[in-house]
């Protein structure tokens, strides 16, 4: 058994997938356009829109969509953690992510790690970066 990640980014999807390609290399995968789903299933204006795209960061696949496309996306409650190799790309990983977001704890030294800190995106998402 697998449990795989799955964000509703409300309509900022594409914009999503770019920022994390560059942020924590992201590679996309399978992507479905809601004008690929049968015809009466896509609402008007949103043709354009992603209805599912898996993507790998690492070795780890998640799963993403527009959504409603109301342009609201909301995390509560759940963070995504990336094992960095080490210190200088935990340093990295965490500024690029932090790029438009908000620091919730700064990147720095631990009693369990060499670098540890958690921010959350642009897009809400939290992430917690640890080099152990």
């Amino acid at each position: 058994m697998q449990v795989t990640p799955y964000l509703m980014l409300d309509g900022r999807c594409e914009e999503a997938l770019e920022f994390y390609k560059k942020a924590v290399g992201a590679e996309v995968g399978t992507l479905m356009r809601f004008k690929d789903a049968p015809p009466g299933a896509c609402a008007a204006g949103a043709e354009n829109k992603i209805m599912h795209v898996a993507f790998k960061v690492g070795d780890t696949t998640l799963m993403a969509s527009d959504g409603s496309n109301a342009n609201r996306p909301e995390f509560k409650g759940i963070s995504l953690s990336l094992n960095a190799k080490d210190e200088g790309d935990a340093e990295r990983m965490f500024s690029a992510l932090g790029e438009g977001g908000q620091v919730q704890m700064p990147l720095d030294k631990t009693f369990f790690a060499k670098r540890f800190g958690m921010v959350a995106d642009k897009f809400g998402v939290s992430w917690m970066i640890i080099a152990e």
